[in-house]
């Protein structure tokens, strides 16, 4: 498990990581307050892709992909 360097590349990750097996898939998040970075960690429990930052503009990016995963979540796919 290693932390990925670039947004775009967690995030073009933690879609190909959604796409392949939707209904596996879940993510956690965790402060690091000794480090003063966010790490968010994407699972489905074969693959694992996670990113830190501490950059206000990097956790917008991240609530707006969380947010964007919640919706697919929650939707009735058939």
């Amino acid at each position: 498990m290693t932390f990925l360097k670039s947004w775009p590349e967690f995030e073009k990750a933690v879609e190909h990581l959604y796409l392949a097996n939707p209904m596996k898939v879940r993510y956690t998040m965790k402060y690091i307050h000794s480090e003063g970075v966010l790490a968010v960690k994407i699972t489905d429990d074969v693959k694992c892709v996670q990113f830190k930052t501490d950059s206000q503009s990097d956790l917008k990016n991240i609530n707006a992909l969380l947010a964007n995963l919640m919706k697919h979540m929650a939707s009735k796919e058939e």
